[in-house]
């Protein structure tokens, strides 16, 4: 594991990330719904892998979202979690200084690159999809910010599939993983996490990890950008090792795995007034 401490920022060696041997080129396809987090692990890829592509599904409608939520958790916990998700957006603008730090401290790029080659699908779960991996042939395919693939979806993939987690597996799966080691009082664990898919939730087998000290100023609105400005090493080593063949999953932690969600309304307003965690 990649372990990297500091005031929201992280150690530097002097060295250079990894770049995976000639020899080991393969076409790498990341999937994601986009976005300025997805496109600083695109832009960082794009600098160690001479072919990639990026395909770019369409997000879930809220609608879609409420049904799952429901069917797992109940509609109170449910609706908890959607207001949340509403409630905090509000919070955005105030997290922009916060976020412009965070990309000048990491040196990340969260601009898309319009020279990439991008292919736009309605959902990774779909005959297109399938059509598509079938036409293109990856060595690699990368998750980022995307839909849970099915497990006929993974077993047409005939290639290692990779994802990229804002979390420590297996503490802290799903979803707000940063936000969930904070309220737990367990910072030590503040992370990211690349690993192998199979058909569970951030179950598959952790290829690299990296852990980062928040700063006071961190919420849930910037803590998925800072996990993921930090993370970008141990995606791009994590990328040339399957080129290479030669991913091997490392032994974690004996800590119990947890699937977590977001914060109901109700309990991110009380752990924010109580504790200062946002």
């Amino acid at each position: 594991m990649t372990d990297i401490a500091g005031e929201g920022t992280a150690a530097d060696d002097g060295q250079a990330p990894s770049r995976p041997p000639d020899a080991a080129m393969g076409r790498v396809v990341v999937l994601t719904q986009g976005g300025p987090n997805p496109e600083i692990l695109v832009n960082a890829l794009k600098r160690r892998v001479p072919d990639l592509l990026v395909v770019e599904e369409k997000p879930e409608s809220k609608k879609a979202m409420l049904r799952q939520k429901v069917r797992r958790l109940g509609w109170v916990t449910a609706f908890g979690q959607m207001a949340t998700m509403a409630v905090s957006k509000f919070g955005k603008p105030l997290a922009r200084r916060r976020a412009s730090e965070i990309v000048r401290q990491f040196g990340v790029d969260v601009r898309p690159d319009p020279a990439l080659p991008r292919i736009s699908i309605d959902s990774a779960n779909s005959a297109e999809f399938v059509r598509l991996v079938g036409e293109l042939k990856p060595a690699v395919l990368f998750l980022v910010s995307c839909r849970i693939l099915r497990p006929e979806t993974l077993r047409a993939v005939p290639c290692p599939v990779l994802n990229f987690h804002a979390g420590i597996n297996p503490q802290y799966r799903g979803q707000q993983g940063g936000y969930w080691a904070r309220v737990m009082g367990d910072e030590a664990n503040f992370g990211a996490t690349v690993h192998l898919v199979d058909a569970g939730v951030d179950t598959g087998g952790v290829i690299g990890q990296v852990r980062v000290t928040p700063s006071r100023k961190d919420t849930m609105h910037t803590y998925p950008l800072l996990l993921t400005a930090a993370g970008t090493d141990i995606a791009a080593r994590a990328v040339a090792d399957a080129l290479a063949g030669a991913v091997r999953p490392q032994e974690t932690t004996t800590e119990p795995s947890r699937q977590w969600y977001h914060p109901t309304l109700w309990r991110w307003l009380w752990t924010g007034m109580t504790r200062g965690i946002w």
